[in-house]
């Protein structure tokens, strides 16, 4: 396994991931040969979900610092559009921790690209409201809950709204939910409110090519959840554990920010299930379909005025 493809596989398998699973299956059908070297079987798969976003113009790894945002300082750019007083953040694509690492094999929007944009649009006094343009199956845990937390704050301070231009699945609609408005396409989809973890087993693959892998190893668990070996019992209950809080983490933040429109218990009850435009609106997930365009001029007027 080359670098590059270890570092995807690093942050792929055994950690708490937000993504619909279709778009994991997707992307298993698509890497996982080159990512593992092996073929890959999907067990429990419904369907694989193809979906990419436009680059959108990462820059430079590591959030401690602010390194990204100090960036854009110096430069004296803004690290967003704006029309009149509104800012507009893009969620696009898979949602990842840091910036540009992962390439260019799929579109991606990083945590801590949206952490610099949410918290310059919160101290320019010139942005009096903020859209946030999603279109994302989702992507990884680590980030997701910062990230909707400095959308919950931003909120309290300024008019947002959430415009899912088409999907806002598992993490994106974490983030979308922290708004104070969420518009849907007629054609979009919100929900998936859940995590899952992933673990590859290759030892079915290793027996047929006559491979044995042994590992010296110190320390009982040092090795646990290896992908050269069927996943323990005690571990797969870990990490059953593991993405059972990250859901009610999850659900929790939407109940506090839909209030009465979605509840905690009310996003629980969901179980993950990933809906259409109407279903969205009638379960609270959303608060209206409409023309993305329209809504994003409606919202635009409400701030600029006549201008």
């Amino acid at each position: 396994m080359n670098f590059p493809f270890a570092r995807i596989s690093e942050e792929l398998f055994e950690q708490p991931l937000a993504y619909h699973p279709r778009k994991a299956e997707a992307f298993m059908r698509a890497f996982g040969p080159r990512v593992t070297g092996h073929s890959v079987t999907i067990v429990n798969g419904d369907g694989e979900a193809a979906h990419e976003a436009f680059a959108n113009g990462r820059i430079e790894a590591g959030i401690i610092g602010d390194r990204l945002g100090r960036r854009y300082d110096r430069a004296g750019v803004r690290p967003f559009d704006m029309v009149g007083n509104v800012a507009i953040i893009p969620i696009e694509g898979t949602l990842v921790r840091k910036g540009g690492w992962v390439g260019a094999d799929s579109g991606e929007t990083s945590y801590q690209g949206l952490q610099v944009q949410i918290s310059r649009a919160a101290s320019n006094d010139d942005v009096k409201g903020v859209v946030f343009e999603v279109d994302s199956f989702g992507g990884q845990v680590n980030g997701m809950f910062e990230t909707a937390s400095m959308i919950q704050t931003l909120s309290k301070a300024k008019p947002t709204i959430a415009i899912l231009t088409d999907y806002a699945y598992s993490a994106a609609y974490c983030l979308a939910s922290q708004t104070r408005q969420i518009i849907i396409s007629e054609d979009g989809g919100a929900g998936s409110i859940g995590a899952m973890v992933m673990h590859a087993d290759f030892s079915g693959n290793l027996e047929q090519e006559g491979i044995k892998v042994t590992f010296i190893h110190s320390g009982k668990h040092k090795v646990d959840g290896n992908s050269f070996q069927a996943l323990p019992e005690d571990l797969r209950e870990r990490l059953k554990a593991r993405v059972d809080g990250v859901r009610d983490r999850y659900a929790g933040m939407v109940g506090k920010a839909r209030g009465g429109r979605l509840s905690k218990a009310d996003a629980l009850k969901t179980e993950a299930r990933a809906f259409f435009a109407e279903e969205s609106v009638d379960l609270g997930l959303v608060d209206a379909i409409g023309n993305p365009n329209e809504a994003f001029e409606a919202f635009a007027k409400s701030i600029n005025g006549s201008k």
